[in-house]
């Protein structure tokens, strides 16, 4: 799935459904992801260490097997907006996001890049372009740019009406740990307060017919997500993932062993991936 056809699912009322890439720095997985059924897939670089050459790769990859690249930039400021395009992403989520200035900009920037400057600033507030030539040809090459505005803080919660007033906001995301920390309740995402907030979140942002994201890590939390209204489906992590699947499977093969051979020291894994 490209980007446009994401959003043509997302504007039809569809769910789309992705994970996260945490970890994974090498275009060797290409062949595991294309066929894991993925929609899209948000590359981190706000807790992840990744340099530009390192998005590119990763935003090509994903472009191959037919993976909507989304990336998460690591503050909420333009230019990084701006450098995310430029390596080939088809949508940039902006984490913590708390005033309508930094959402104009990143939003301004995600919709007409690379018009800056004052002509940026009289295209988005005047809707004046340089030429009639000039709006086509930046509408035509922004047709399936995606941008996705955090709101991840109470206060960022209690502005949510005016910054969906900003437009052409293509989603909004919810980091269950900053959210939850910022409540006073860290991690606790099962908490009624928190509950509240997502279908607070969820409920204005469909008013404006803007789908919301929550980065669930668990089936129970994202089916939780999901029966609250969530309609961009994040779910997991890379890391995440190859553990469970390290942890089933080898729960699998010890039982084997001490069922065939009466011996084998049953082990029980934990969850040591950091929730980012």
């Amino acid at each position: 799935m490209d980007g446009i056809a994401l959003k043509r699912t997302l504007k039809d009322g569809g769910l789309v459904f992705g994970c996260m890439l945490s970890a994974m720095g090498t275009t060797r997985f290409r062949s595991a992801l294309a066929g894991a059924t993925l929609d899209f897939v948000v590359i981190d670089s706000e807790h992840g260490s990744r340099d530009r050459k390192e998005i590119q790769e990763l935003c090509r990859m994903l472009r191959d097997a037919d993976i909507t690249p989304i990336v998460r930039v690591p503050v909420p400021k333009a230019e990084w907006v701006a450098m995310a395009l430029d390596a080939g992403a088809a949508g940039v989520l902006v984490p913590y996001c708390e005033t309508v200035e930094e959402v104009q900009a990143c939003v301004a920037t995600a919709k007409w890049h690379p018009l800056k400057g004052e002509y940026l600033m009289r295209a988005v507030t005047e809707g004046i372009f340089p030429s009639e030539r000039s709006r086509e040809y930046l509408a035509a090459r922004h047709a399936e740019s995606i941008i996705i505005v955090g709101i991840e803080s109470e206060p960022a919660y209690e502005r949510l009406e005016t910054i969906l007033e900003v437009g052409d906001i293509d989603g909004i995301f919810i980091g269950p740990n900053d959210m939850t920390t910022s409540l006073g309740i860290p991690d606790e995402v099962t908490h009624p307060r928190y509950l509240e907030v997502i279908k607070g979140v969820i409920a204005q942002s469909e008013a404006h017919g803007v789908p919301v994201m929550i980065h669930q890590q668990t089936i129970d939390t994202s089916t939780t997500a999901i029966e609250l209204g969530a309609r961009l489906v994040m779910h997991s992590t890379d890391s995440r993932f190859m553990q469970i699947a390290m942890q089933e499977h080898m729960a699998e093969l010890r039982s084997v062993a001490q069922r065939v051979h009466g011996r084998g020291e049953t082990v029980t894994g934990s969850d040591t991936v950091e929730t980012v």
